[in-house]
C-alpha cells in the first residue's frame, strides 16, 4: 500500500500545531499562575541553597512542569513546518521506481522535483493558487495519472491541441517527424535495445527502442488543459498510450536533477550520476 506522505505530513503538522495552541491558550497561563503562587508561598525562592529554593524547585517540577507531549510537539513543530513548506512549495525528492525512463533515469535514481515551476499548489488537495509557467515539450514531469494516486514520471510529448502520432516507433507532432538518430557509439545494452537521440523542440534527449517489441502506435489530439506523456524507454513504459492524457490539475512538478543513485539496500549509494536531467 502506498503511503500518502503529503497527507501524513499535513496531519502531523496540524496535530503539533493544535497541541502548541492548546498549551499557549490554556496550559501555559495555568502554569504561570501556579508558579506565581509558589513564589508567594516561598518568598526566598531565589536564594540559592535555602529551604525555600529547594522546596520551590521541587514543587515547580511536579505541579507546574510542562507536559512531555507538549515539549515533544513544540520541538517537532518547526521541523515539520520547514519540511512541509519545502516539500509542498519548493523542492521534493523522489526515487525512480521503474525502468520506464531509461536511459535518462535509472531504477534507484534519487531526483529533485521543482514544485513551483508550473505554479503553487496546496498540499493534499492539489489546488493551484498561483500560476507561473506552463509545461513545455520535452520537460521531464512528475504527475498523477488519471484515476491513480501514485506518482509517475514521464516526458511531456504533447501540449494542449497537439496532434500526436506514434507509428513504427517514429514520433510525429502536428504531422512533423521528430528528429531521431541511432547512437552507434553507445555503451552496450544487455537487453540489446537501440539507444537513440531524439529532439523535441530545443530539448535533445536519449530513448531506448527494443527491435523485438512491436510498436504501440497511437494517433490522438491532446485535449485542452491536458498533456500527452511518454517514457523514454518507449517499449517498456506505461504512459499516455495506455491510460490516456494527464489533466493539468494532476501535475506535481518538473524533475530537474539527479542527486544520488541507490538501487537497493544490498548496494552502496553512488554519486556518479549527479547532474541536471536532460
Amino acid at each position: 500500500m502506498d503511503i500518502n506522505l503529503p497527507l501524513v505530513l499535513v496531519g502531523l503538522t496540524f496535530v503539533a500545531l493544535l497541541i502548541w495552541l492548546y498549551d499557549l491558550i490554556l496550559l501555559k497561563p495555568k502554569r504561570a499562575q501556579q508558579l506565581q503562587q509558589l513564589k508567594q508561598k516561598y518568598p526566598d525562592w531565589q536564594l540559592a541553597g535555602s529551604a525555600h529554593a529547594t522546596a520551590y524547585v521541587h514543587e515547580a517540577e511536579t505541579t507546574a512542569k510542562e507536559p512531555g507531549y507538549v515539549r515533544e510537539a513544540k520541538s517537532f513543530l518547526p521541523i515539520l513546518l520547514v519540511v512541509l513548506v519545502l516539500r509542498s512549495f519548493l523542492v521534493e525528492p523522489f526515487q525512480i521506481p521503474s525502468s520506464s525512463m531509461e536511459p535518462t533515469l535509472d531504477v534507484g535514481d534519487f531526483i529533485l522535483v521543482n514544485k513551483f515551476t508550473y505554479g503553487i499548489r496546496l498540499p493534499v488537495i492539489r489546488s493551484k493558487v498561483l500560476s507561473i509557467n506552463e509545461p513545455q515539450r520535452g520537460d521531464v514531469m512528475v504527475f498523477f495519472p488519471p484515476n491513480d494516486d501514485r506518482y509517475f514520471i514521464k516526458r511531456v510529448i504533447g501540449l494542449p491541441g497537439d496532434l500526436i502520432e506514434y507509428r513504427n516507433k517514429q514520433l510525429y507532432i502536428n504531422g512533423e517527424l521528430q528528429s531521431q538518430a541511432e547512437m552507434t557509439n553507445a555503451p552496450m545494452d544487455f537487453l540489446q535495445r537501440d539507444r537513440m537521440t531524439e529532439k523535441l523542440g530545443s530539448v535533445e534527449h536519449q530513448t531506448f527502442n527494443n527491435p523485438r517489441v512491436p510498436s504501440r502506435d497511437v494517433s490522438v489530439v491532446v485535449q485542452p488543459g491536458h498533456y500527452f506523456m511518454m517514457g523514454d524507454n518507449r517499449d517498456n513504459s506505461s504512459d499516455s498510450r495506455v491510460w490516456g492524457q494527464v489533466p493539468e490539475k494532476n501535475i506535481v512538478g518538473k524533475a530537474f536533477a539527479v542527486w544520488m543513485h541507490w538501487r537497493d539496500w544490498k548496494s552502496l549509494p553512488t554519486f556518479s550520476k549527479v547532474g541536471l536531467i536532460q
